[in-house]
């Protein structure tokens, strides 16, 4: 019978989400994709420190490692983990841990390109079945520190809950003279990449 609230979507069971993030699970659900939401809990810094400095496969083995510890508890679950890395220069930022780093993060960034890496990982049972890679480049602009300062006051809090400092779907729109990307790798994962497995994998109609 087909779902009448999902009817893209032909699997009986709804799609893990390895993540916390509104925004990935906003752009599934979105396209259609029903979800249930189960964060990870790893030492994402501990990985980060046994990759080296390769942004796209930490993006990778960080979202297939969220993806496989969540699947320990979805026995025949397929679970998606994601994950973003930001690089600027030979630098690579985390998320801010307050505004006042947030601010740091940013004025690094003024007037200057970075690279978001986001990735996707297909997992079940503890199985890496598929992972997705995606970069954008971002060219933030020349803005002032009072413009910067209304700017923390305006996002709040949401500017610790992404690399970087930003949303580019909300106010961090204004920090950008230039964005070449695609806009959901952007918002931190692949998703044209994700369906096209879904579909391939008969989740999805073709």
């Amino acid at each position: 019978m087909t779902d009448l609230a999902h009817p893209l979507w032909i699997e009986p069971w709804p799609l893990v989400l390895a993540s916390a993030s509104s925004s990935r699970a906003g752009m599934l659900r979105a396209a259609g994709i029903p979800l249930e939401i189960a964060p990870a809990d790893i030492d994402e810094r501990a990985i980060e420190d046994e990759l080296g400095d390769d942004a796209g496969l930490i993006a990778a083995e960080l979202a297939a490692a969220k993806a496989v510890a969540v699947s320990a508890r979805f026995p025949n679950r397929l679970v998606l983990g994601a994950d973003q890395t930001l690089t600027v220069g030979s630098e690579r930022l985390h998320k801010p841990s307050g505004l006042a780093d947030a601010r740091a993060q940013l004025l690094k960034l003024r007037d200057r390109e970075h690279v978001l890496t986001s990735a996707a990982a297909l997992v079940v049972d503890g199985a890496v079945l598929e992972t997705f890679i995606s970069a954008a480049k971002l060219y933030m602009r020349p803005f002032t520190e009072e413009f910067l300062d209304r700017y923390l006051g305006q996002a709040g809090d949401a500017v610790m809950t992404s690399v970087g400092g930003y949303q580019l779907e909300g106010a961090g729109v204004h920090l950008f003279n230039r964005v070449e990307a695609d806009h959901f790798t952007v918002l931190g994962l692949p998703l044209l990449q994700v369906l096209a497995s879904l579909r391939a994998r008969g989740m999805l109609l073709e």
